[in-house]
């Protein structure tokens, strides 16, 4: 495709750096699983992150702002990279947990930056195709990146596995480093953080809410599904390898299974990009990518897990071109920080409180019972945003350009 040519660099870079999450992800929770052997630990991984970038998205968004974006994006790469590198090192929970806060305060920097560097740098005509193809290559590291990580364990260890995701944080650092600078001048002035900064930036973004109501309640409720979802990766491993008694390897090939299903979602959301609207990806991509979350816990068999991960993949690859397409056309780029940070400490306080709800009642009763009635609740969520997506009240007040 010419676009994967002409957005080459900044593909590879964030591709890049994506795979080496995935196998960073896969050797983590084996590493922790192997050390404490319970789902509580486990899903103190999904917790700590999300405190952190609370903490830190309470005043990220009014640097983010004011800063270069590229330059910011190399910096916070830089800094994860010598975190994860001395993450094996730690042998208490304790300790892993505290890097991975800091890790987590840097990936605060970083996200809303690159939402901005892509609104910035991609017309908007090729955004939602942009999207779709990005998502192709994170479905491709998706896929890819347990198996290299079972490779790697199996001929190294996890400490080896967990040194790769640092080695892919400075090679996104240097093509980042390679990218044009998209800032405006104005914009990366230098401007000393004050109190009164701080509130004004807030007013600011409380402001632009109150503007956009509708544009508020598709997110809202995009996002408690979407939030479930990611409380109910924090257990993935755990039920695969106790209540369906699969092996380690085993885990690893059903996370490529996904994978595997996302590239094929991505390559049919990329053909298609021209023709389908933002609304149907969001739409019918959530709904159908938590039906399928719900029917993996409900599972009772390798095989009906197998097909859950797949069309799961499948349908998440749409649902994420969607909204990142979505919030691309509705918020402006001048505040993308402010909003992206302050937004985030709202995802991020869901994702803490479900994932804690689910590791506490699966220590309760049963990790498959909690995991199926946290699902049924984000398929109620996904339903009532296809209700508004398709309301009348859509064509009034969004920048959405197929509807």
């Amino acid at each position: 495709m010419n676009i994967i040519r002409k957005y080459s660099l900044l593909i590879g870079g964030l591709g890049f750096s994506n795979l080496g999450n995935w196998i960073y992800l896969v050797a983590l929770n084996l590493f922790v699983w192997h050390l404490t052997q319970s789902p509580a630990a486990m899903a103190g991984i999904f917790i700590v992150g999300p405190i952190a970038r609370v903490l830190t998205n309470l005043v990220a968004g009014s640097f983010i702002d004011r800063m270069n974006k590229r330059k910011l994006m190399i910096t916070t790469d830089m800094i994860r990279g010598v975190i994860v590198f001395c993450m094996p090192f730690m042998e208490s929970i304790w300790l892993i947990y505290a890097l991975l806060f800091l890790a987590n305060m840097a990936s605060s920097f970083f996200g809303p930056s690159s939402t901005y560097y892509i609104t910035k740098f991609i017309p908007s005509e090729d955004r939602q195709r942009f999207n779709a193809i990005l998502g192709t290559f994170n479905s491709g590291s998706f896929l890819v990146g347990p198996a290299l990580a079972g490779l790697l364990i199996m001929l190294f260890n996890t400490t080896v596995t967990i040194w790769f995701n640092s080695f892919t944080f400075f090679v996104c650092a240097i093509i980042i480093y390679l990218l044009p600078d998209v800032d405006d001048v104005k914009e990366t002035s230098r401007q000393r953080i004050t109190w009164q900064i701080l509130k004004s930036d807030y007013v600011t973004v409380v402001a632009f809410i109150r503007q956009n109501s509708l544009f508020i309640t598709i997110y809202l409720l995009f996002q408690s599904a979407l939030m479930i979802a990611f409380a109910l990766d924090s257990q993935e491993a755990t039920f695969i390898k106790q209540d369906l008694a699969l092996s380690d390897s085993i885990y690893g090939a059903f996370v490529s299974i996904a994978g595997a299903g996302a590239i094929l979602g991505g390559l049919v959301a990329a053909s298609f990009a021209k023709k389908w609207s933002t609304r149907s990806y969001m739409a019918f991509g959530l709904f159908l990518t938590m039906l399928f979350y719900t029917a993996f816990y409900a599972s009772t068999s390798s095989i009906l897990a197998c097909v859950s991960f797949i069309f799961l993949g499948f349908f998440m690859a749409f649902s994420n071109t969607g909204y990142e397409t979505f919030y691309q056309q509705n918020v402006p780029p001048e505040m993308m920080g402010r909003f992206g940070s302050i937004s985030n400490i709202f995802q991020n306080i869901l994702q803490i409180t479900f994932t804690f709800l689910l590791g506490l009642f699966a220590e309760l009763f049963t990790l498959q019972m909690t995991a199926i009635i946290l699902g049924i609740i984000s398929i109620i969520f996904s339903v009532s945003l296809c209700f508004v997506l398709y309301s009348k009240k859509i064509h009034i007040g969004l920048k959405e350009e197929t509807l």
